[in-house]
């Protein structure tokens, strides 16, 4: 068990192999008409360009506009996705505020006037985020991120260090084998989390309430974690898209955030 960790967040985040099903450029026509539709999509990696570290990232100049004018033409049915917290998204899109699923379906804001509708997650056990903090110090460039119901270790400034960390990780759960725990690999970062939500459950949940019950959804993501999203769109006779790497079971894919922002601008377009 002691590398099981590490050769999981290895293999999560190859590309898909050659016989994957193909996933084809995003054609306008596919997508219905935007008070049909509801739009899901992913923050880092999906709007928003990678960068060294999560307070690095910054919202290009005309993405908030673009996501305005959608969520009016949608009748308010757009929301960010996110692995990060909601305060989180709202530090990085002030002073304009998003309906989310946010921190991996730990809290939902259905509401632009709340700070938060549910938190389905009660906080990790001290002594464990004790535990998992600790990690942090097996290299200088290991970025800790406590988000209360969560803790994230962020090794892009040390990718050298990924095997070590997820061994790491696999020795604390090892010797709590019955905490209700589980390990998210990601671009760059091992994040744990309580088990029993995802941003899957979450965009259930959200989809049974108005303004987006009843629409067909739209969701584009690019990591390991929307993947339990991508999964259920078919359920809800929706579409998936996939950024920068060609994921199994979507209808497409965009090769880089700057296409999705594009794309999505596009939608305005009454032409």
């Amino acid at each position: 068990m002691k590398s099981e960790l590490a050769e999981m967040a290895s293999n999560e985040m190859r590309t898909r192999p050659d016989d994957a099903p193909d996933a084809v450029p995003v054609p306008h026509a596919l997508v219905p008409h935007l008070n049909e539709t509801a739009i899901l999509l992913d923050i880092d990696g999906t709007l928003l360009d990678l960068m060294p570290t999560p307070r690095e990232v910054w919202v290009p100049p005309g993405l908030s506009e673009t996501l305005k004018h959608l969520t009016e033409r949608t009748s308010g049915a757009l929301a960010l996705v996110s692995g990060r917290s909601l305060n989180d998204i709202d530090l990085i899109f002030a002073p304009d505020v998003f309906r989310a699923v946010a921190g991996h379906g730990a809290e939902m804001r259905l509401s632009v006037d709340n700070e938060a509708d549910a938190v389905h997650a009660p906080p990790l056990d001290k002594e464990l985020k004790r535990r998992l903090a600790a990690i942090a110090k097996l290299s200088p460039g290991i970025l800790l991120e406590d988000k209360g119901y969560s803790l994230a270790l962020h090794y892009r400034l040390a990718p050298h260090a990924e095997k070590a960390i997820y061994e790491a990780v696999s020795v604390i759960r090892a010797d709590l084998p019955n905490a209700p725990i589980e390990v998210l690999p990601g671009k760059f970062v091992c994040e744990i989390k309580h088990s029993g939500f995802t941003k899957a459950t979450g965009v259930r949940e959200l989809m049974k309430h108005e303004p987006f019950r009843g629409r067909r959804p739209i969701f584009i993501g690019d990591d390991v974690t929307d993947e339990t999203v991508f999964a259920i769109m078919p359920d809800m006779n929706g579409l998936a898209f996939s950024v920068g790497r060609r994921a199994m079971g979507v209808n497409g894919h965009f090769d880089a955030p700057s296409d999705v922002r594009a794309f999505l601008a596009r939608l305005l377009d009454p032409r």
